[in-house]
């Protein structure tokens, strides 16, 4: 069986960051993809300026992509009414498809074994069989003596440490019946989100935020002239819409009058969307079963913040620091666990829950007297978004 030091589940942002950032150090990586790069994802696409130097120290030459500068906000109540903001940091637009793909074929250069098309079916104890589960963990394992070992139809491979970065739900988290699957259909933990890449005269150093019944539409541009067009809302709503994307943007999204123009004048650049569904902002564990998650599978920022894939590169950073330690012997499992859960509430935690208490307001009835207040005392709103975002790192 091979052995690694590091094996990755998931390619994201997060766990094609992480790869990177341990390649550069040295250490052998595998990293499994079920997809084929490049491929699309359900993302709003906005990168909050934390995350610059990092992504350029990941070898992402993004000073030299010509992308767009975004540094203003325009939300829009249900009614269509528009009101602006400065964003004090500000960010960048870059699709997923773009920037997943310079990530996997860096990582690729730096020497990570990268799986694609290769769906995890488990994570076990060395020698103890494969499985979703990975009960009954070997107390030598957890003072960092054993290996664990990830498999799928095609790769088995033995790894020191193992980094879960495989999104929002995976198979994955029902076999190990993480806590946040368990939980019954409520308003945090029942969403859908859909994508597209349209092209419309939106303004391109601002991303906008327009409300509807139960949910809201992110707006902002991406690389090439493109914008990117990212909405949440229930699975009720959908219901509600025989199941049918086009007949809930026709009757609940176009109730926005700002919605309606977009939707009936934008030109989609691919004409199906992409879709995901129960998406969850419930409260997540960030180890289990001597796994370290990172980004979504670590807990969700609701994406009206606009800050998930910075929280997922964080995240990564956080987590291959305490990893590298150790690797290097200077500290046990049991302190690597304790030490990256510690620094990631530190970090995020704060973070999550200012952005479900932002959402609470978003989508409802009190959306324009919220926006209204916020609007009216800039000192108010600027506080509010400095809380949903980090600093760089």
């Amino acid at each position: 069986m091979q052995e690694v030091d590091i094996a990755i589940i998931g390619g994201g942002l997060g766990g094609l960051t992480m790869a990177i950032e341990a390649a550069q150090h040295g250490y052998s990586v595998m990293l499994f993809e079920k997809e084929q790069y490049p491929f699309h994802k359900v993302c709003g696409e906005y990168i909050s300026y934390e995350s610059w130097d990092y992504l350029e120290r990941c070898g992402i030459p993004l000073s030299k992509m010509q992308l767009p500068s975004i540094h203003k906000l325009a939300i829009s109540d249900l009614r269509g009414k528009v009101y602006d903001f400065d964003l004090p940091l500000g960010g960048f637009g870059i699709s997923r498809y773009t920037l997943d793909h310079a990530l996997a074929n860096k990582a690729i250069e730096l020497g990570v074994e990268l799986k694609m098309g290769e769906k995890v079916k488990g994570v076990s104890d060395k020698g103890e069989g494969i499985g979703n589960k990975v009960e009954g963990v070997s107390n030598k394992q957890k003072e960092g003596g054993e290996r664990q070992v990830v498999e799928t139809d095609k790769t088995k491979v033995a790894a020191r440490v193992v980094i879960g970065a495989f999104g929002k739900r995976s198979n994955l988290d029902i076999g190990w019946k993480r806590k946040f699957i368990k939980e019954k259909p409520n308003k945090i933990n029942n969403y859908i989100g859909v994508k597209y890449h349209i092209y419309y005269p939106n303004k391109s150093d601002t991303i906008a935020l327009h409300n509807f019944n139960n949910g809201y539409c992110g707006m902002s541009s991406i690389e090439d002239g493109k914008t990117c067009l990212c909405y949440l809302t229930t699975a009720e709503n959908l219901r509600r819409s025989n199941n049918q994307i086009s007949v809930l943007e026709k009757n609940i999204l176009a109730a926005n009058p700002q919605l309606k123009m977009i939707l009936e004048n934008a030109e989609r650049i691919y004409a199906q969307p992409q879709v995901i569904s129960q998406i969850s902002f419930a409260v997540k564990e960030q180890v289990q079963n001597n796994i370290l998650f990172i980004g979504d599978a670590a807990g969700m920022i609701t994406p009206l913040c606009g800050n998930g894939m910075s929280m997922a590169m964080h995240a990564a950073h956080i987590a291959f620091h305490y990893t590298a330690q150790f690797l290097q012997d200077r500290i046990s499992r049991k302190a690597m666990e304790m030490m990256y859960t510690k620094a990631w509430n530190k970090e995020f935690a704060f973070r999550t829950s200012t952005g479900r208490m932002v959402q609470r307001f978003f989508g409802g009835a009190a959306t324009g007297t919220v926006i209204n207040l916020l609007h009216k005392s800039p000192a108010l709103s600027k506080k509010i978004i400095s809380l949903t975002h980090g600093k760089p790192f």
